[in-house]
């Protein structure tokens, strides 16, 4: 199957394939006789764990090391289950990250009067150097 075929069966586009395969991720996919790609069920299996894995955040190096893992019969499911963990440790400081910023975005929000004057009670506490 074309790049085209396999772009629509993954739901990915033709230039993130061939990003992933400039990038080593998947499979090299054979050639035809006019030096086109030529892509299998493999290409599908490979092309929809990296597009779901970075879905749900995983980095390109853990999508690799996930590939890997894929790609290898002898593979743990501890292994897999690490690097899903590490993921969620990094999700909930991200999630405490976006809740400290949002409270700190509401108290400001509540400070400013918002009506015509030019004075700002956000743009004054965003530039005021002593409130780092």
């Amino acid at each position: 199957m074309n790049i085209t075929e396999i772009a629509r069966k993954t739901r990915l586009t033709p230039k993130s394939i061939r990003f992933y395969e400039e990038k080593g991720l998947i499979t090299p996919p054979a050639r035809a006789a006019n030096g086109y790609r030529q892509y299998n069920s493999t290409h599908i299996e490979e092309l929809t764990l990296l597009h779901q894995a970075r879905q749900v955040g995983f980095s390109l190096s853990v999508c690799k090391e996930l590939l890997e893992l894929y790609k290898n019969p002898h593979r743990r499911s501890a292994d897999v289950k690490e690097r899903t963990m590490t993921r969620i440790t990094e999700i909930d400081t991200q999630i405490r990250q976006l809740q400290s910023m949002r409270e700190r975005l509401m108290k400001l929000a509540q400070q400013c009067p918002g009506d015509d004057s030019e004075n700002c009670p956000i743009i004054n506490e965003l530039s005021c150097p002593h409130c780092i």
